[in-house]
């Protein structure tokens, strides 16, 4: 077994792969950006190198320097992880010409999947079910728009060398193809350094089913059951779980031997994951192999008992797999939910900022946290915004849905937003749980996911204000205390009969409350009801008895502005100050980023005509490109900023014009 091993990749899943590593006495060599210095794959490493600036182009994806810094350390393998250089068969080639052991597939198995179009080929040929499509080398625009009219709409168009949703655009029609083609061809470009497409017959309510598949390099193969992982946004995956629920024991047998046959056509070894589109009919299709570890892998983990990455270390170190097929057993069911910064209400547009406060559930045999960060960690603009990887697992599916539930009403998050409200309603929404699945499930299911709060207006002001009182009582200032309203020098104290008025703002409304010290509690006046609330505060724990009804809430206040987390929902007031001034956010009329980005195509010209819906300008933030659209008819009458320029939340980029404002 090896000695030392070096990671090439960031985030959770060098912290994954560092937490085996150690377990079985391997010394681990960690390397990262300037972004990095003080992240937590740093600080679990042994020993840690920089690489270069904060862009992945300068720093993880180098290659070249990586091989430096494993031949300076001693380190005699690479785990590359997923994403980055795991599917990089330069690196992969680069490692074994240097002596270094590249724990993943051979370069040839990696080159025969990186292109779509010939993993297909290959894939028919060894006598897996294809979905209907092209995937043929004859790139031409007009090449491309005839076989999707032979195909038909809806149509799906992939990048050949894509993966998680990059350089990937549903069509509806003829009409939209041409600027789907444009869009994703440049988005798999930019992603991938290759432009080229392959079409395939848009499913209209299939599940993903992938197949996690194990090989060694004594040609042996199997299969370590299925997951299901259909819930997707922007055809990227949100929740996956293990096994797939419904599957046949037939179909279950059919799609494993499917997947062997796959990896063992083109030689594979170690681990990788064979994706299947599983079709209302029982039908499956393959849709790719990645050459890699899967992001959701530990919910394979938890239904075998297995360490897929002591797997991928004793195969690359020349051992035989350690189980035979019939050896492999399956017990329960597990969920994994994926913890993203992003805003679900903003067509889950990425966001970026601090983790101010960061709360996650206990670990237990039940529940488990993959991460690469802590509190207080950036969460910028250059990489994935995933932010953990929470897992559960009971006896059955409804009780790991429970348990999935319960865990993220325990995940709690302040500094910016996340997925964690949208993740909570996923879960416990019935279709859910009565395993309604497919890959659109999110879309039809939208007015259910995206409802506004359910908590109760009134309960979450008197519960604020009763935060704020506490917070008084105690003497314990959190930051901008400054600025509390009981720091007005309006004679009012504890203890007096003066009751003294407090605004809370939520979104735009100012809510005016009246607050009065009875003897033991207080008494919270709002819309004309009185309140008769008992609290104590201890640290983010808020204990609440109003009007009889006890609760327990959970609290981060940053300045002016409180969160509130109770029952996987949130609440978000901010006390008023009259000093308080609102700023102007931009020009009417003008259109702002929706996140931090790059500018990459500005698609109209000053003084244009536009009409409502028409793409005006294409930013990309974490590799994904966002078209920002007119919102009403009329000409362009400025643009603020070129192609390639970086731009904040917030920033206008066009101003539109009304045709009666352009003509006065």
């Amino acid at each position: 077994m090896f000695n030392k091993i070096l990671i090439a990749n960031r985030g959770e899943i060098a912290c994954r792969v560092i937490k085996t590593a150690h377990r079985l006495g391997i010394k681990c060599v960690a390397v990262y950006s300037e972004a990095d210095r003080n992240a937590r794959h740093v600080a679990m490493a042994d020993e840690a190198f920089l690489l270069g600036p904060a862009p992945s182009s300068e720093s993880y994806l180098r290659a070249d320097r990586i091989i430096e810094i494993c031949k300076e350390s001693g380190a005699q393998a690479v785990h590359p992880g997923y994403g980055f250089l795991s599917e990089n068969t330069e690196f992969a080639n680069a490692c074994e010409r240097n002596g270094i052991v590249f724990i993943g597939p051979p370069s040839s198995a990696i080159a025969a999947m990186g292109s779509k179009s010939a993993a297909k080929a290959i894939m028919e040929t060894a006598g897996v079910p294809l979905v209907p499509g092209y995937h043929g080398d004859d790139q031409s625009p007009d090449t491309l728009k005839r076989e999707a009219e032979k195909c038909g709409f809806p149509l799906l168009l992939k990048a050949v060398a894509g993966g998680g949703g990059k350089g990937m655009r549903v069509v509806e029609s003829l009409k939209a193809f041409d600027e789907a083609l444009t869009s994703a061809c440049r988005e798999a470009k930019n992603a991938f350094g290759n432009p080229n497409m392959l079409i395939e017959k848009y499913l209209t309510q299939p599940r993903h089913v992938e197949i996690q598949v194990f090989c060694d390099s004594q040609g042996n193969g199997v299969y370590l059951a299925e997951r299901d992982c259909s819930i997707q946004r922007r055809h990227q995956k949100v929740i996956e779980e293990a096994p797939a629920p419904g599957l046949s024991d037939d179909t279950r047998r059919a799609m494993g031997e499917a997947a062997v046959r796959a990896a063992q056509a083109i030689d594979y070894v170690g681990a990788g994951t064979v994706e299947f589109l599983y079709d209302v009919d029982g039908s499956f299709y393959f849709m790719e192999m990645n050459t890699r570890l899967q992001v959701e892998h530990p919910v394979t983990e938890m239904i075998t008992g297995l360490d897929l990455v002591e797997w991928q270390l004793r195969v690359a170190d020349g051992e035989p797999l350690p189980l035979k097929q019939d050896e492999i057993k399956i017990r329960g069911h597990a969920l994994e939910a994926r913890i993203y910064a992003e805003d679900p209400d903003q067509d889950f547009l990425p966001a970026t900022g601090t983790l101010r406060y960061l709360r996650t559930p206990d670990e237990s045999a039940h529940v488990r946290v993959d991460t690469g960060v802590i509190e207080g960690d950036e969460v910028s603009v250059y990489y994935d915004p995933m932010i953990a990887k929470l897992i559960v697992w009971d006896d059955s599916r409804e009780g790991a849905i429970n348990r999935m539930v319960q865990a993220l009403e325990q995940y709690r998050i302040g500094g910016l937003k996340t997925n964690t409200r949208f993740l909570h309603r996923l879960a416990d929404a019935t279709p859910f749980r009565e395993v309604q699945l497919d890959t659109g499930f999110i879309e039809r299911h939208r007015e259910r996911l995206f409802a506004p709060g359910r908590l109760d207006l009134d309960r979450c002001l008197v519960s604020a204000a009763a935060w704020f009182l506490e917070l008084a009582r105690k003497g314990d200032r959190i930051r901008g205390d400054e600025h509390s309203p009981f720091s007005a020098q309006n004679g009012w104290r504890l203890n007096s009969e003066y009751a003294r008025p407090l605004k809370l703002v939520v979104g735009d409304m100012t809510h005016e409350l009246s607050v009065r010290e009875l003897p033991g509690e207080y008494e919270i006046t709002l819309s004309g009801a009185s309140h008769r609330v008992n609290a104590q505060l201890e640290k983010d724990a808020l204990q609440l008895v109003i009007d009889g009804h006890r609760l327990t809430l959970h609290g981060y206040q940053d300045g002016d502005n409180l969160t509130l987390f109770h029952e996987g929902d949130q609440f978000i007031c901010r006390q008023h100050r009259d000093t308080f001034a609102e700023t102007d956010q931009g020009a009417q009329g003008s259109l702002s980023a929706p996140m931090n980005g790059a500018v990459v195509a500005i698609l109209v010209g000053k003084g244009q005509q536009v009409e409502a819906g028409q793409t005006l300008v294409i930013m990309e933030a974490m590799k994904m490109e966002h078209s920002i659209h007119a919102p009403h008819d009329g000409i362009v009458s400025d643009i603020f900023f070129t192609e390639g320029e970086q731009v904040k939340e917030g920033d206008a980029l066009i101003a539109l014009a009304t045709d009666d404002e352009e003509a006065a």
